[in-house]
């Protein structure tokens, strides 16, 4: 991997890794737009302060967009998503195997 290629990688993950911004994105990944309040419901135990930050930081990033309806997530956070989604299936198939080791 390049160094220009780990720097981005680096920068995807440092949005996501601050707190509560893959939950904000995952309550989005059914594609329905929610209101503030609806996606501080869905995300849960979440401040609104935290969660005006992180809906901030996430389409600064282009991953969520606002419409009339609310907030959904952008073409480019659809495709994150489904390579998170991936991620999950793994590991589930790696957490179980682990519990089976153990």
């Amino acid at each position: 991997m390049s160094s220009k290629e780990n720097a981005a990688v680096n920068q995807l993950f440092e949005k996501l890794e601050c707190r509560y911004a893959l939950r904000v994105l995952w309550a989005l990944r059914d594609g329905h737009p929610q209101t503030f309040r609806l996606l501080q419901d869905s995300v849960g135990g979440i401040t609104p302060n935290t969660l005006n930050t992180r809906i901030k930081e996430l389409r600064e990033a282009g991953l969520l967009d606002h419409g009339s309806d609310g907030y959904t997530v952008t073409t480019v956070g659809q495709d994150l998503l489904k390579r998170l989604s991936d991620v999950q299936a793994f590991a589930t198939r790696w957490s179980a195997a682990r519990t089976r080791k153990a």
